[in-house]
């Protein structure tokens, strides 16, 4: 049920109620600015959250570095072969 900021304010103990049922739209002059949801949808959605982020390439790299650090390993680079004008910087 959509909510206008004010009515949300003056009924905020029906509004938790009604949020046990389905999530809360309040809006602030015609703009969504808020949902009230369960608890447990909400927990959900963190733990989704934090699955669906992806690790940036930097921390792949420093983690690769650790493993090879770990097992004592060596990480060769070929040279690099190509146009030498990129080459430089």
């Amino acid at each position: 049920m959509p909510w206008k900021l004010e009515d949300a304010k003056q009924k905020f103990s029906e509004l938790i109620h009604a949020a046990v049922e389905e999530p809360q739209l309040i809006y602030d002059q015609n703009q969504l600015v808020v949902a009230v949801v369960k608890a447990d949808v909400y927990q959900e959605f963190l733990v989704w959250q934090q699955q669906s982020q992806k690790p940036a390439l930097a921390s792949a790299f420093t983690e690769l570095r650790e493993l090879c650090i770990e097992e004592n390993y060596l990480l060769e680079m070929p040279p690099h072969i190509g146009n030498t004008q990129y080459s430089r910087f």
